[in-house]
Formats: structure tokens, sequence, C-alpha cells
């Protein structure tokens, strides 16, 4: 599952820095600078929620631990 929510990690940063070269700094709610945004924003999501889950794995195998 880790090596999993890495490889996720990284495409999602991969994306993030793909689409921000296709950004119109001057006009960037229009076409093509609107999607490349809507994906950043996107792929800034699943990078936290891959977050959630890692954290929420390792909580979860300490309280096993304790048990």
């Amino acid at each position: 599952m880790k090596i999993f929510t890495i490889i996720l990690s990284i495409i999602a940063i991969i994306l993030i820095g793909f689409n921000s070269t296709k950004i119109d700094l001057n006009n960037p709610f229009s076409g093509e600078s609107a999607l490349a945004l809507i994906t950043i924003l996107a792929s800034l999501c699943a990078i936290i929620l891959l977050q959630i889950l890692r954290i929420s794995k390792r909580i979860e195998a300490q309280v096993k631990k304790k048990k």
C-alpha cells in the first residue's frame, strides 16, 4: 500500500508540473488554462487524500500493535 500511494503521489506531482506550464497568466480562467487549473486542483486533492490514507494506515497499525 505504501508503494502504491508513493507512485500515485509522484504521478500527481508530475501532473501539477505539466499543467502549470499550460496556464496562460494573462487570462487564466479561459480555455486550456481553466482546464489546467482544474487538473492542478484535482491533483492537489489526490495528494491530500493519499496522505490521509497513509496516516490512517499508520494509526491502524499502531492500534493493532497495542492489542
